[in-house]
């Protein structure tokens, strides 16, 4: 009786499996409300550092609490979990892509506890990423837990990046989007309504938690024509600065891997840099909240040319941190950086036409963040929906639509790749639901070879292979040495002229007809390489050797129909 009802035996929760979505919208709500203590969890632990560390922000040595952190955080990862550092959301979209959404139960702390001391210390990064690795984490293993396929698997990881980000802006709306467009690529209903349920969730446990509060409820939105006309220009800026920062992030990772040292002194390193930098621009620390709502609400004070400034070393700063084995995201340093570039271009726009009546300068700043966040994620919506729910308005519905669409096409077209995922398509790594590659992913070449093929020896004469071919249905005949290793294929289009020809049936030997040349496949060749190979060079069928021994044949009849079944499979 106790094996029959165990937690761990398979069969277990049969009534909920009967209906996928059901097990799917149950184990959601689940996922959601873990990972939104996650990042609640994360939230917090940063206010208490960072409130913690700014009654030392006067003295001399505070440039060295960024060294301190990174060089911790770096130690952390690399030592102790031996995890290595990144930014979090790639590794998510790569476990998507290739594992089905298979990812490590230490993921679910190690980005907590890394980017809460790169943070906290005063890194420039952002706690977004991180909290997002943690859910997804959270909802793979959770998936693992109860025995869940692949497919539901991936839905397990939306719904814990769904509900994280959900949980840390109090915008459920904006974590199902963020994961739609960002984290799995595909809009399924499969997909749609578990993460939807578990965004929901995330934000409902953090408005039980603290409250259910709007960051910026209390702006005036109300823009007209003219403003809608300088959203254009705005959305340009926003674009460039978001190209900018792709590019800086990208070559800082680069420079960084000149300097030949262990990796939490290289972190040490940019962490200093950036404690350095924050002596003359305080903004740059931490992830930069306090600097978004002084700017929202109008009550930051500086110049037109401190702003441009900032916006500037607030890039330079996370491009350090990030770049030199920090730990954390680009979440926060986007909006960051977007409100100071919306702000900029709002007092640019006062001084050169001072008689036209702009909108407040904090609804710039919302744009300039909508923009930034559409431009470097190049996810429109999520910029859009982001902002929206932060302020608790859709007046500035549409110079956010615009905004957003414009910077994203802008973007797009000199970084065809967002920056999560540009390192992924370089590799080749990313595979998006529904594409040829990723459907193929799910083949080997193992489950698809065909057996049917006569084996022939090479020293058989021409009169026995005859015989061999009068019982065969097959065009194509693999030829073995006498230690039985691979020697190569007779093509039975090749050997037409010799069949009417009595004389060369006992003058001829296969070694003298074999093709050694042959194209071969090994059993972990990528089968999207394999058909790549097929056309390239107008084949049909291949061999399949392995430890130099024929093990098979596979054909492109074969892969195309299953691939058929796959597909068919993947988007039901």
């Amino acid at each position: 009786m106790r094996k029959l009802f165990s937690l761990r035996s398979p069969s277990r929760w049969f009534f909920f499996r009967a209906d996928d979505r059901l097990l799917l919208i149950l184990m959601g709500i689940i996922v959601g409300i873990c990972s939104g203590l996650a990042a609640l969890a994360l939230s917090y632990s940063l206010e208490t550092l960072l409130e913690f560390f700014h009654h030392y922000s006067q003295h001399w040595w505070v440039f060295i609490l960024p060294a301190i952190g990174a060089a911790l955080s770096s130690f952390f990862l690399n030592y102790v979990l031996k995890e290595g550092a990144g930014h979090g959301v790639p590794e998510v979209i790569y476990s998507v892509s290739r594992y089905g959404g298979l990812i490590r139960l230490r993921s679910s702390f190690s980005r907590l506890v890394s980017s809460c001391l790169t943070i906290g210390f005063g890194g420039s990064a952002g706690p977004e990423a991180p909290v997002v690795m943690s859910g997804a984490a959270i909802g793979s293993n959770i998936a693992n837990f109860f025995y869940l396929n692949d497919r539901q698997r991936v839905t397990l990881v939306g719904c814990g990046a769904a509900g994280a980000i959900a949980a840390i802006f109090n915008a459920p709306i904006a974590g199902m989007i963020f994961t739609m467009e960002v984290i799995l690529g595909e809009w399924s209903m499969v997909n749609i309504i578990p993460i939807a349920i578990a965004s929901v969730a995330g934000a409902e446990t953090s408005r039980l938690l603290v409250g259910n509060y709007i960051k910026f409820s209390h702006l005036t939105l109300n823009t007209n024509f003219i403003d809608m006309v300088a959203c254009f220009g705005l959305a340009a800026v926003t674009a460039i600065v978001s190209i900018l920062m792709t590019r800086m992030l990208r070559n800082m990772h680069h420079v960084s891997e000149k300097v030949k040292t262990k990796p939490w002194i290289r972190a040490a390193m940019g962490g200093c840099l950036v404690g350095l930098l924050g002596f003359q621009v305080p903004e740059v620390l931490g992830e930069g909240y306090h600097a978004i709502e002084a700017m929202v609400q109008g009550t930051f004070k500086a110049g037109l040319l401190v702003v441009a400034v900032a916006a500037f070393a607030k890039i330079l700063a996370t491009s350090l941190t990030l770049g030199w084995g920090g730990s954390g995201g680009i979440f926060a340093p986007c909006l960051v950086i977007g409100s100071f570039t919306g702000l900029a271009f709002h007092r640019l726009l006062v001084i050169v036409f001072p008689e036209i009546a702009w909108v407040n300068e904090g609804c710039f700043a919302l744009l300039g963040m909508a923009g930034m966040i559409s431009g470097i994620l190049q996810a429109p919506l999520t910029g859009i929906f982001l902002i929206v729910e932060i302020t608790g308005s859709s007046e500035v519905m549409l110079p956010l639509i615009a905004v957003s669409s414009i910077s994203t096409t802008l973007c797009h077209y000199f970084e065809p790749a967002s920056f999560y995922v540009k390192d992924l398509v370089e590799k080749g790594q990313l595979l998006r639901p529904g594409t040829d590659e990723r459907v193929l992913t799910d083949l080997s070449v193992a489950e698809l070879l065909e057996f049917d093929c006569v084996v022939i020896k090479k020293n058989m004469m021409f009169r026995e292979f005859i015989e061999v071919v009068k019982s065969s249905k097959r065009n194509y005949y693999p030829v073995e040495n006498e230690d039985g290793s691979f020697a190569g294929i007779v093509y039975f289009d090749e050997i037409r002229p010799y069949l009417f020809d009595t004389l060369m049936y006992d003058a001829i030997i296969i070694e003298q007809i074999v093709d050694d040349k042959v194209r071969v496949v090994n059993y972990t060749d990528d089968l999207s390489e394999v058909l790549k190979t097929m056309d390239n060079n107008g084949l049909y069928s291949m061999p399949v050797v392995s430890n130099n021994r024929f093990a098979g044949m596979i054909s492109k009849a074969t892969i195309l129909d299953h691939y058929r079944k796959e597909l068919k499979v993947q988007t039901t």
